[in-house]
């Protein structure tokens, strides 16, 4: 079966680091110049010397989002169904050996949960669980997305992976899209990070957009978990799977997040860090790669930061995220996946857009264009 294994093993991690770190200002002015770049102009952007030219990035990346999306902005919010695991990884709060309290919605908390996220005006919606396939498996999410699928315009899921027959039944129940982070495409450092579980599957982790593109799923969400490994590295894989998935499925749409390592429980210090211009670097060399491509930003990052990024690429963004399983409206004070950081309200976030010269759009993108 062809799927982007075949393409990702044609790859040497250190020969791609290598590739970027000795791109040179010509390579960097050569990629600004072109009106369609490539993954070699991706890995000049990337790239340390690229970055006395984020400037001219940033605007060039604002105005072609402005282009492509107009002066507007969606919004979703994530809502935790369950916190039970059956994996163990290093960066996460849910981790089988953290010794929490597990607490799994029932359907009335899920209809609690949706009451609020609906008074708020949300028409997105992103489900999320840990990856424990007796508790929360096929049957518990399409149960979910039935009870839901009436009271918004699109459902996302961030859940364990599929076989392509799930998401297929998952599909027609009403299902429209799935984020599914590679963590990191460093094969060796994946293993020391996932060491049990059915997450410690690296290829069949890899090989999941492929089995969404063949379902026929609506849109697929790429990632890279920042902080791992060396961020560069890893978002030129993630632009290497994009590019595969957008030739292979083109039918589907396609996002990319962005989400660096917040403190939980049971912590992990990131061992290469991502600053912040380094961050506003990437989305800009993401939207300066691809016109098209969603880019989302989550309450991981500061109010300072999202307010500034909102205008340079970005093209969706959450408020008021709980990252608990019924943290709105049923157990407001339950063990959290990872800290957020900005905690403003949808109201205050709606407000900030605003002042920013940016439209809401509470339906999902393409939804929109379809």
């Amino acid at each position: 079966m062809k799927s982007f294994k075949n393409i990702f093993e044609q790859y040497d991690w250190d020969e791609v680091l290598s590739s970027i770190y000795s791109k040179t200002e010509n390579d960097v002015v050569h990629a600004l110049s072109k009106s369609k770049r490539d993954l070699e102009d991706f890995k000049a952007l990337i790239s340390p010397v690229a970055k006395p030219y984020l400037e001219q990035m940033a605007q060039m990346s604002s105005n072609i989002t402005k282009k492509r999306f107009g002066n507007t902005i969606q919004m979703y919010a994530p809502m935790y169904l369950s916190n039970e695991c059956q994996n163990i990884c290093t960066y996460c709060g849910f981790s089988m050996t953290n010794k929490i309290p597990r607490r799994t919605l029932t359907d009335q908390e899920i209809l609690k949960e949706v009451r609020f996220l609906k008074s708020k005006g949300y028409d997105h919606i992103l489900l999320v669980t840990g990856e424990a396939n007796r508790t929360v498996g096929v049957d518990y999410i399409n149960n979910a997305i039935r009870l839901i699928q009436s009271e918004f315009a699109n459902i996302t899921i961030e859940v364990q992976p599929l076989q392509q027959q799930e998401y297929e039944t998952l599909i027609d129940s009403g299902l429209y899209a799935v984020l599914v982070y590679q963590e990191t495409y460093h094969k060796e450092e994946y293993k020391k990070h996932h060491p049990k579980g059915r997450k410690s599957n690296f290829d069949y982790r890899l090989e999941t957009p492929d089995r969404l593109g063949k379902a026929g799923i609506h849109k697929i969400g790429l990632g890279a978990l920042f902080g791992l490994e060396d961020w560069r590295a890893d978002s030129f894989f993630t632009a290497l799977h994009l590019h595969y998935l957008q030739k292979e499925y083109w039918k589907t749409k396609y996002s990319i997040s962005f989400p660096r390592l917040r403190p939980h429980s049971g912590g992990l210090e990131p061992k290469v860090e991502m600053k912040d211009a380094d961050l506003v670097q990437l989305i800009c060399a993401f939207r300066l790669l691809d016109e098209d491509v969603e880019l989302s930003m989550s309450t991981r990052e500061s109010e300072v930061f999202r307010e500034n990024i909102v205008n340079l690429g970005v093209t969706s963004i959450s408020a008021e995220s709980k990252t608990n399983p019924g943290g709105y409206a049923v157990a407001p004070q339950s063990l959290e996946q990872f800290e957020i950081s900005d905690e403003r309200t949808t109201e205050e976030v709606v407000q900030m857009l605003k002042n920013r010269g940016l439209e809401v759009v509470w339906k999902d993108w393409a939804y929109n264009w379809q």
